[in-house]
């Protein structure tokens, strides 16, 4: 794989509604966009507009690029994240995504 630079901040990331079932507030869309990455992993750009919506997460590091949002894990602490937070979610957990500006983030997690 060659050497490369992707400019995560300028991205064009399209969006798309979430499905029905996720949604509990507003009218959140989400969008990705795969980068190239080492074996084994996916790394892309995503994000979500404002809004309140539900996931159940994969295993992943991510590290918050703009936007502002809380995430209420399920039996578990509500992560309140900003522009350079670092973030881990393990797989299964259920989450909560209040968005309250447009989140972008970069994400890294195993090869599904």
């Amino acid at each position: 794989m060659p050497t490369h630079v992707v400019r995560a901040t300028s991205l064009d990331v399209p969006h798309e509604p979430l499905p029905a079932a996720q949604v509990r507030q507003g009218a959140p869309t989400t969008g990705a966009v795969p980068v190239p990455a080492v074996a084994g992993l996916d790394v892309g750009v995503w994000e979500h507009s404002p809004g309140v919506s539900t996931d159940v997460e994969a295993d992943e590091v991510f590290v918050v690029l703009s936007g502002r949002a809380s995430v209420a894990v399920e039996g578990g602490p509500t992560l309140d994240l900003a522009p350079g937070d670092l973030c881990v979610l393990e797989a299964g957990a259920r989450t909560t995504w209040t968005v309250h500006e447009t989140l972008r983030k970069v994400y890294v997690s195993p090869t599904r």
